[in-house]
């Protein structure tokens, strides 16, 4: 089992931005990610499989709907607190990460915002705890960067609906209990709907052959005629804004997220400077590796302070979309390019398992893509600075 030696960066103190609970919520759940994570994270990576036995302990520490509040079994934490915890699970594994934030925002978020009240009972405390896993419907084989496009329909047949359709890389699929799928009625009005497991027609087969996410587990929903319950439509909400409303706060949790991804990957080149003898003294002597050290914290800072106003500006209901879309994509990118860097100061070593950058970097390449494309999201604040959009 691996020893994980990750120490934190702060170079602009961001901590004294942060409550006393913000940082005792951030510090249990490294201290769980370490204890309980970073030793199996490489063997389960290697074997493409999901750790389940963790899923307790990722309810323990909040990291299902941290934000959903104690009436429903959450614990009613702030948006600071969500990407905290975010942060700190990707500093491990993207993955880890992924299993978390389609959990809170694409399943649990809808529910809470969009659902009934006897819908919030009866699947928020379970799926807080994770007794209950969920999933998210949204992507379909032909529809991915245009989800107004999907071909997933359901039809009125009197006291139920008739849903028929299929979605694609859905994270969670493969054990989920319930699924949070979006389909067009016979209006081709978009309406979000729960389908449980067990329901005859619903099957939920795992991909394969993943070179990212690899300790994540990513399948398809596949829906033949299932019958749905009326009382399983999401009554509050409809149309592509509610899915696209729940993005909005998965994309707030991958922007910080990659962050943590980033700090793992500068903490372990930072490291390796030091200890790496080369010409008879450590390579963090020569200027290059001092460089890119130098640029990887600079960018990391820059991150931190754009994500933490985020934080701020969703606290106050305030942050937009688009504002949500840049932390997205500038992160993602920011954390993917320190992986490569970090990599290539390793040398050789770099490519091992012993070192996390290149689990990090192969994960990133799916968050990159995932949730909106980096080109999709670099258009959309085109557009919103515009006014003119790029895409349609």
């Amino acid at each position: 089992m691996a020893n994980d030696r990750y120490e934190a960066h702060d170079y602009y103190l961001m901590d004294d931005l942060l409550s006393d609970e913000h940082k005792l919520i951030r510090d249990s759940a490294r201290a769980w990610v370490k204890q309980e994570v970073s030793p199996i994270i490489e063997d389960y990576y290697e074997r493409a499989e999901f750790p389940k036995q963790i899923i307790p302990g990722l309810g323990a520490i909040g990291g299902f709907g941290p934000y959903i509040p104690e009436e429903y079994g959450g614990p009613g934490l702030d948006q600071i607190s969500y990407g905290l915890i975010m942060q700190e699970l990707e500093r491990c594994d993207s993955g880890l990460r992924s299993t978390s934030s389609v959990q809170s925002s694409l399943v649990m978020y809808p529910i809470w915002k969009f659902g009934s009240e006897e819908q919030k009972q009866k699947y928020l405390p379970k799926l807080a705890t994770g007794e209950f896993i969920g999933c998210f419907g949204l992507t379909e084989p032909d529809f991915g960067s245009n989800p107004g496009g999907m071909v997933t329909n359901i039809k009125d047949a009197g006291d139920h609906y008739i849903l028929n359709g299929a979605k694609m890389w859905i994270s969670n699929a493969p054990f989920a209990d319930c699924a949070v799928v979006w389909a067009k009625n016979e209006e081709g009005r978009i309406k979000g709907l729960i389908v449980d497991r067990g329901m005859e027609g619903f099957e939920t087969p795992e991909m394969h052959g993943k070179h990212s996410l690899r300790a994540s587990a990513t399948g398809e929903l596949i829906f033949n005629n299932v019958k749905i319950p009326k009382e399983n439509i999401l009554p509050n909400k409809d149309g592509l804004g509610a899915p696209l409303q729940c993005l909005d706060s998965a994309r707030y949790g991958i922007a910080w997220g990659a962050i943590g991804a980033a700090l793992d990957c500068y903490d372990a080149a930072l490291r390796y400077s030091k200890e790496r003898i080369q010409f008879g003294k450590p390579i963090g002597s020569f200027q290059l590796q001092q460089k890119k050290l130098a640029e990887m914290i600079t960018e990391i800072t820059k991150a931190q302070l754009l994500t933490f106003r985020l934080g701020q500006l969703r606290n106050d209901g305030k942050a937009t979309s688009s504002q949500i879309s840049m932390a997205k994509r500038n992160n993602v990118d920011m954390a993917l390019k320190i992986a490569r860097e970090a990599r290539q100061m390793h040398g050789a070593m770099g490519i091992s398992n012993e070192y996390p950058m290149m689990r990090h970097m192969a994960n990133l390449e799916s968050v990159i893509t995932y949730e909106g494309t980096h080109d999709i999201h670099l258009l959309i604040t085109g557009m919103d600075v515009t006014g003119i959009p790029a895409f349609q």
